[in-house]
Order: C-alpha cells, then sequence, then structure tokens
C-alpha cells in the first residue's frame, strides 16, 4: 500500500522559494518573448502591473492620485456610462490584451466591440483580451511617456482604431483613429468637443475632462447618446456579424 507524504506547511512554502529562485522576477528592460513573459509573471502574482512592449519588459512604478488615480476613474465613468447606454459595446480597467507574439499590455482603460456584432477581439480561455480593442485609453504623466512611443507603436501596427493619452502633468489629452496604417489627431470642433470615430455617441468634453470636472463631462456624452448617430449606431449593434 502506498503511504502519502504530508508536508509541513513551512517545508511547502521552502520548496515554493526554491522553484521561484529558478524563475527571474520580471524586471524593467527585460527582453522577453510573451510566452516567457507570461512564466515569469505567473510566477510572481505579487507584481502588480508589468507589460511586454516590442519584446521588452516594463514594471510600473507606484500610482499617484491626482496624477493618474483620479483622472483614471474620472474616464472609467466616461466608458461606463457609455457602455451602459450601448448593448454591444465591452468595457475593461487594466486586463492584459495579447496583441502580437512581443506585445502583451495592460491599458488603462479600453471599449472594445463584442466580436457577436463585428469586434476584433476575443475572450481568451484565460479570460485574456486577444487581439486588437477598438479603443484604448492610456493615463500618462507628461508626453515623454512610452504610451507615446513604442507602445503607441505596436498599438497601430496591431490595428486599434482609436488610441488617447492624458497627459496629466501636461494638462493635454491627445486622442488618434487610425488612417490608412497611420495614427492621425482627432480634433476638438468649434465647441471644443472631440467625437469618436469609431463609437458614434461618444463624445468629450475637453476641457472639462482636464479640469477634474465628472459632472460636466458625463453632461456632454448625455448629448451624445441622444444624437441621431448614437441612435443609428445602437441598431447597428443589433445586427448579428456576418
Amino acid at each position: 500500500m502506498q503511504t502519502l507524504e504530508i508536508v509541513p506547511p513551512i517545508e511547502k512554502s521552502a520548496r515554493r522559494k526554491h522553484r521561484l529562485a529558478q524563475i527571474p522576477p520580471l524586471e524593467t528592460g527585460d527582453c522577453l518573448t510573451r510566452p516567457e513573459f507570461e512564466r515569469r509573471y505567473t510566477a510572481y502574482p505579487e507584481d502588480k502591473k508589468a507589460e511586454l512592449i516590442e519584446g521588452v519588459v516594463y514594471v510600473a512604478s507606484p500610482v499617484h492620485h491626482t496624477g493618474h488615480g483620479k483622472p483614471h476613474g474620472l474616464i472609467l465613468g466616461w466608458l461606463t456610462t457609455f457602455c451602459a447606454a450601448t448593448p454591444g459595446v465591452d468595457w475593461s480597467d487594466n486586463a492584459t490584451v495579447r496583441l502580437d507574439f512581443d506585445n502583451e499590455v495592460q491599458p488603462d482603460a479600453l471599449l472594445r466591440i463584442e466580436p457577436s456584432v463585428g469586434g476584433h477581439s476575443t475572450i481568451g480561455v484565460n479570460d485574456y483580451i486577444e487581439g486588437a480593442p477598438e479603443l484604448v485609453i492610456e493615463i500618462a504623466a507628461t508626453s515623454a511617456t512610452i504610451d507615446l512611443a513604442d507602445k503607441m507603436k505596436a498599438y497601430r501596427r496591431n490595428g486599434v482604431q482609436e488610441y488617447a493619452v492624458w497627459q496629466t502633468y501636461d494638462e493635454r489629452f491627445d486622442w488618434f483613429r487610425l488612417s490608412e496604417g497611420e495614427y492621425v489627431p482627432i480634433q476638438e470642433d468649434a465647441d471644443g468637443i472631440m467625437n469618436s470615430q469609431v463609437f458614434p455617441g461618444l463624445r468629450l468634453a475637453v476641457t472639462k475632462l482636464l479640469d477634474g470636472d465628472l459632472a460636466g463631462v458625463l453632461a456632454e456624452l448625455q448629448n451624445g447618446l441622444a444624437s441621431a448617430e448614437h441612435t443609428a449606431f445602437v441598431e447597428q449593434l443589433k445586427q448579428p456579424s456576418r
């Protein structure tokens, strides 16, 4: 009869530490494949956020409230309000997105159209997003951020249709749309409003956003949700993808 070895908790912990010692932790600047990146990330779940951008690892620094956390929440309030009025559109906050073999990112916020109604991304068996969401938004400190460098290139190459970066310390919000393989800026209209080309009705009062005025941002969004363009978009999303 085979006997089972009862391993004391302390010994189990020691074995895990020995196993982890054989798997290097993620460090900013590491050049890895996506499978190796995921192996190390899984081995060290205490790492809160790390991304693979063009084959290079970037481990996030601690997050500030006014420079990141609060603006992040404002963006999420704007996007989730749009989703609540737009069946067939999904949102996420810091979800892992597998773009390609060299890029696995965690955007601060995103919107995606469900694949059943024509969206380009799917949810994999491990609950990661596979492929390019239609809209990605990053919260950054200044224009010197990687969000406007290699990460932007990766999003463009993989077909993210719209990409926005809020540079909080520069008090600047840049929103781009993909046109013939290049990102071109979405300009404010005469009233200081930016309009999504992929999500009709998604309107942004830029000055209100930069002032941290959530009520003002949502009031302008309601104008977009009441527009004929948004109504037509909702009807379009009711048609199954072929």
